[in-house]
């Protein structure tokens, strides 16, 4: 069991507390993003519920066939992921190799998404669903369509090669699209109340497995809603929470589960994984080795999101100095011959990025901002562009910080920043704003803040 995590002490404390029938019915897998807990909390859930108890990496019972398809009915789901960069990266390893390994890999990528949509979920709410439900049905027709076409090439019926690339291009098209239409970046408090009451029905099997990802992504009702089953956890459920943020949880809900740390790997390890999961060689040896540890897969997975990292990170920089520009026009305005050194500072330590990566010198009106911003990010399909451009749009706020060129405003400006970054986050990830709307605010929000600067901090004559 656990053979398909790499270099993960954790699997074997895992192992050991399965075999000694110490294993507690709610648990947190605590660590660094990519480093392999959605995949030991699936393999945990199949385990758990084989038929001949052992939970052998290939055990041919029907319940492990049907884990390892991600189609147990005992399996539910919950929870935000990068759903797009993964089915995206799995996608290129099965075309390179569509060997069984690599078209599992491909296909319960997919089945991750699609559980999202499950009934059970959305009962009594189908109507939310919108274009998503459409999505899900092509989503599952192209994964019918692959194994088909896989099928045919093993009979020799059918040619294949170009009908597979066909279908899983389709797929990869598809996923993206019903990411962005129907997966909000926290987890609804209608989802873990209607986990909770599945999870009190009798399995068809062994025992029913709740996987909730991301655990600390959710508002403080689905916290609550999760916290009572965790209280009393059913006698034949168990509860797998995942976090890379494990003290964005609350304290109460780390008390009612048992934390087992992942770590960071070191770079090997992380090279063995995009070399034997994901099938590229080239990308695994390409790596360099600047230190002990690193964010090798992560990266990797990034490299595969409909917007590269590089991309995104030019649109927050463009982002931010076009509030710069603004903020700068605005002072201006007010207070001819004397603008706020932070303002100079966050357009010269941002602007060159953003004319770099393409993207022209910076635009003082908020629309024309917004327009180029959200266009230069894909506009934020899938939504979870949304979140790590946020990130880079306080990278830039923080660097009039480090070069101590702005004056002591800028330790007060990057600290409203953050909050006001914080609030749209919020208002895109739980309450389902969208970005557009999100960020035109956010410009707004942070002009105003910036074009004050003179009230607290040193200022530039000009």
């Amino acid at each position: 069991m656990f053979e398909n995590v790499i270099a993960q002490s954790a699997t074997t404390a895992l192992a050991s507390d399965i075999a000694s029938g110490v294993l507690p019915p709610s648990i947190l897998l605590s660590g660094p993003p990519a480093s392999g807990k959605g995949t030991a909390a699936l393999e945990l859930a199949r385990v758990l519920s084989c038929e001949m108890i052992e939970g052998r990496w290939n055990c041919p019972c029907a319940s492990c066939e049907r884990h390892r398809a991600l189609v147990h009915p005992d399996l539910l789901l919950v929870g935000p992921r990068a759903f797009s960069a993964e089915i995206a990266a799995s996608a290129a390893a099965f075309l390179r190799d569509p060997s069984t390994a690599a078209r599992f890999l491909f296909l319960r990528a997919c089945r991750k998404l699609l559980a999202r949509f499950s009934p059970v979920l959305w009962e009594g709410e189908e109507a939310k669903l919108g274009k998503a439900a459409s999505l899900a049905v092509s989503l599952g027709e192209d994964i019918e369509e692959i194994e088909t076409t896989v099928a045919g090439m093993a009979s020799g019926k059918i040619a294949g090669n170009a009908a597979l690339a066909k279908f899983t291009e389709s797929a990869r098209q598809t996923a993206i699209k019903l990411e962005s239409e129907g997966v909000a970046d926290s987890t609804p408090i209608a989802h873990i109340r209607r986990a909770s009451y599945w999870a009190r029905m009798a399995p068809s099997g062994r025992r029913r497995v709740v996987v909730v990802e991301n655990a600390d992504r959710m508002q403080e009702g689905a916290r609550n809603a999760l916290l009572k089953i965790l209280e009393e956890p059913p006698a034949t459920t168990s509860l797998v929470l995942t976090s890379a943020r494990r003290g964005a949880m609350m304290p109460t809900i780390l008390s009612r589960v048992r934390t087992y740390p992942f770590v960071l790997r070191d770079q090997e390890a992380e090279r063995d994984v995009v070399r034997r999961v994901f099938r590229d060689t080239a990308a695994a040896e390409a790596s360099a080795v600047p230190s002990a540890a690193g964010f090798l897969v992560s990266r990797y997975l990034d490299s595969f999101q409909p917007v590269p990292p590089d991309s995104l990170d030019a649109a927050a920089a463009f982002f931010v100095s076009s509030v710069a520009a603004a903020s700068l026009s605005e002072a201006r305005r007010r207070n001819a011959g004397s603008t706020p050194a932070v303002i100079v500072s966050l357009g010269r330590s941002s602007a060159p990025r953003a004319e770099a990566g393409g993207l022209g010198r910076p635009l003082a009106d908020p629309r024309s901002a917004c327009a180029r911003t959200a266009e230069a990010a894909g506009k934020f399909e899938p939504r979870s562009l949304f979140r790590p451009f946020l990130d880079g749009v306080l990278r830039y706020a923080a660097l009039p910080l480090r070069d101590g060129t702005a004056g002591p405003s800028a330790a007060a400006l990057a600290s409203d920043w953050s909050m006001a970054v914080r609030s749209a986050d919020e208002a895109v990830a739980v309450y389902n704003q969208s970005p557009a709307l999100a960020l035109e605010r956010l410009f707004h929000e942070l002009a105003t803040l910036s074009s004050a600067a003179r009230n607290f901090g040193r200022t530039a004559t000009t």
